[in-house]
C-alpha cells in the first residue's frame, strides 16, 4: 500500500517553541505539499526567559540559512563562551564551565590527569587558567574560533545570549515568508477521534474549527494537547531537582558587555545573570519549601546592577518531563514536552532536538508506532541525561549553611550519576553516556569546580616526570593568558562584524 503523505500540520502556541519549529519545518519541507498553521494568542504571555544557549544553536540558525550579524542584532544578541558558577563548591567559589576545552592530552594521557596529579603533589594554578575559553571570557574578549587545528584558538566554541522574544519575532518573519499561516485566537476545545482517540481539531475563541493531520503542541506548562486533551502522564523530578518556582526582572547594564552567563547560588535556589546588548535578563529560581516568594524577589532585587526595567515576572513549574512527548497524532514541545532549569541553558536545545528528532521520524498517515516508540525513547534518554547534569551541580557541595544545601547534598541521587561521580572521584575517569549532549570537559568543570579532586590518576601519565610536566603545564597556561589578552573586547568584536542592534 503506498505511503499516504500528511498534508496538514498545526502548531499550537508560538513563542521561542512554536515559532522554532514552524520555521524549521516550513525550511526542511519546503518541497513537499504541507500546510503549516500555527495558533497563538496576542493575550497569552510567553515565559521567554531562555536567553542563554549553547552552542547547537549556531548549527540550527546556519540549516535555515541565517546571517548571524544580522540575526544578533535583531534579537539584540551577545556571544557566549561559557557559564560561571559562583558559591556552588563553597560560598566564595567561582568556575565557568566553558564550551571549550582544558589543555590538551600529553603523552595519550587526558590533561585533567596530569592536572589532577600535579594538584595532590606540589599544587598547581586552578584548571581554568589552562583553557583559552575560560580565560577569555575571565577577561571579557572574543574572537571567532580558528579553523586551523592545531592553533590554541581551536580550541573551543561559542553560543548566543540573546532576546527570546525577539528570536520569536525573527523566527516568525522567516516562517511566514515560506508559507506558515499564522491565525490568532486562544484554544477553547479539543476534538479526539472516537475510534482512534487522535486529535481531530481544536477549537478557538474567535469560532475557528481547525483541523489537522499533526499536531505539535507548543502551549508551553500547560500542555493543552498531550496532557489536557490526551492525557499522558508526567514524570516528577523535584525530588532531585527541588526548585519549583522563579521570579525573573531586566536591569540596565551598569559593567562591561561579559560573554557568558552567570548562576550565582543562594540560600534555597540559584540567580542568573544574562548580558544582552541592551539590558540584562536576572532571574531567581528557587525551592518555596525553603524561602517565601517575597524573600526571593527581594533578595533577586537586592543583587540587580541597576534598576529594574519592568515588573517581577513570577513563574511556577514542575521540574520533569511528559511520561510520552509524542503521543498518537500529537508531538510536544517545549515546556509542554517538560522542564528543566536553565541552570545549564538547556531549554533552547532541547527543543532544537526535538525537532530534530521528528524530522528523523517524520510520519505518514499509516501512524507506525514504531516512531513514536523510538522517538519517546530517545526523548526521554535525552532529558535524563540533562537532569542527572543539573544535579550533580546540586549535589555535589560541601555547603552545609542552610536547610537547602543539607537537603541537596545529602539526598540519594540517580544510580546512573552515583556511578559518574565515583569513578570520577577515585580516579577522573569521565564516564560516558551513549547520549546526551555534555562531553567530557562539561564534567570535569563541574566535578572539579566544585570540588571533585581525583584521589588517584592514571597510572599511564607518571611516565613524564613532575619537572617536565610542570614545564608542559606553565608554557601552556603562559599561552592562554596571551592568546586571551590578544583578542578584541566583547564589546568591540559585535561592532567589528556589524551585529551591533541599532
Amino acid at each position: 500500500m503506498p505511503n499516504r503523505p500528511i498534508e496538514n500540520i498545526v502548531i499550537v502556541g508560538g513563542g521561542t517553541a512554536g515559532w522554532m519549529t514552524a520555521a524549521a519545518l516550513s525550511h526542511m519541507l519546503s518541497g513537499q505539499k504541507f500546510a503549516i498553521q500555527l495558533i497563538e494568542s496576542e493575550e497569552i504571555g510567553t515565559v521567554g526567559v531562555g536567553e542563554a544557549t549553547v552552542p547547537h544553536i549556531r548549527f540550527f540558525n546556519q540549516k535555515l540559512g541565517f546571517n548571524e550579524a544580522d540575526f544578533m542584532a535583531k534579537t539584540k544578541a551577545t556571544f557566549k563562551l561559557g557559564i560561571e558558577f559562583c558559591n556552588w563548591g563553597r560560598k566564595g567559589d567561582s568556575y565557568i564551565h566553558p564550551f571549550g576545552a582544558f589543555g590538551e592530552s600529553i603523552g595519550g594521557v587526558a590533561f585533567h590527569q596530569h592536572w589532577s596529579r600535579m594538584h595532590r603533589s606540589t599544587g598547581i594554578y586552578p584548571i581554568e587558567e589552562y583553557s583559552l575559553p575560560v580565560m577569555a571570557a575571565r577577561a571579557g574578549r572574543f574572537a571567532y574560533p580558528s579553523a586551523d587545528p592545531d592553533s590554541l584558538l581551536s580550541t573551543y566554541s561559542y553560543a548566543f545570549q540573546f532576546d527570546a522574544g525577539l528570536y520569536a519575532k525573527y523566527l516568525r518573519s522567516y516562517a511566514e515568508a515560506r508559507g506558515v499561516k499564522r491565525i490568532e485566537g486562544k484554544i477553547t476545545d479539543v476534538a479526539l477521534e472516537s475510534e482512534s482517540g487522535f486529535v481531530q481539531s481544536v477549537q478557538t475563541n474567535q469560532g475557528d474549527s481547525i483541523s489537522a493531520d499533526l499536531f505539535i503542541d507548543c502551549s508551553g506548562f500547560r500542555g493543552l494537547l498531550i496532557e489536557g486533551a490526551l492525557q499522558t502522564g508526567y514524570d516528577n523530578w523535584q525530588h532531585w531537582l527541588p526548585c519549583d518556582r522563579a521570579v525573573a526582572v531586566p536591569c540596565s547594564i551598569a559593567g562591561p558587555l561579559t560573554p557568558y552567563t552567570r548562576a550565582t547560588a543562594q540560600d534555597a535556589g540559584w540567580i542568573w545573570r544574562i548580558p544582552l546588548q541592551h539590558r540584562v535578563g536576572n532571574g531567581h529560581v528557587y525551592c518555596s519549601n525553603y524561602i517565601s516568594d517575597d524573600a526571593a524577589a527581594t533578595a533577586l532585587l537586592g543583587q540587580l546592577e541597576s534598576a529594574p526595567l519592568a515588573a517581577l515576572n513570577q513563574l511556577r513549574f514542575v521540574t520533569g518531563k511528559r511520561r510520552k512527548q509524542w503521543s498518537k497524532n500529537v508531538v510536544a514541545m517545549g515546556l509542554s514536552a517538560g522542564f528543566l532549569e536553565p541552570l545549564e541553558s538547556t531549554s533552547i536545545h532541547l527543543i532544537q532536538l526535538a525537532i530534530g528528532r521528528l524530522l528523523e521520524f517524520f510520519p505518514d498517515k499509516s501512524w507506525d508506532p514504531a516512531l513514536a516508540s523510538e522517538y519517546n525513547r530517545l526523548m526521554d534518554l535525552e532529558y535524563e541525561r540533562v537532569r542527572d547534569f543539573l544535579i550533580l551541580h546540586y549535589h555535589a557541595t560541601e555547603r552545609d549553611d542552610t536547610p537547602f544545601w543539607n537537603y541537596v547534598r545529602t539526598m540519594p541521587v540517580p544510580d546512573t550519576l552515583e556511578h559518574k561521580i565515583e569513578m570520577f572521584r577515585e580516579r577522573g575517569i569521565v564516564v560516558n553516556y551513549r547520549d546526551g549532549m555534555f562531553l567530557d570537559a562539561s564534567w570535569i568543570a563541574v566535578y572539579l569546580g566544585q570540588r571533585i579532586i581525583p584521589q588517584n590518576n592514571d597510572p599511564l601519565g607518571n611516565a613524564i616526570a613532575e619537572a617536565d610536566l610542570q614545564v608542559q603545564l606553565e608554557r601552556l597556561r603562559s599561552d592562554c593568558r596571551a592568546a586571551a589578552e590578544g583578542l578584541s573586547s566583547h564589546a568591540d568584536f559585535i561592532r567589528q562584524i556589524g551585529a551591533h542592534a541599532h
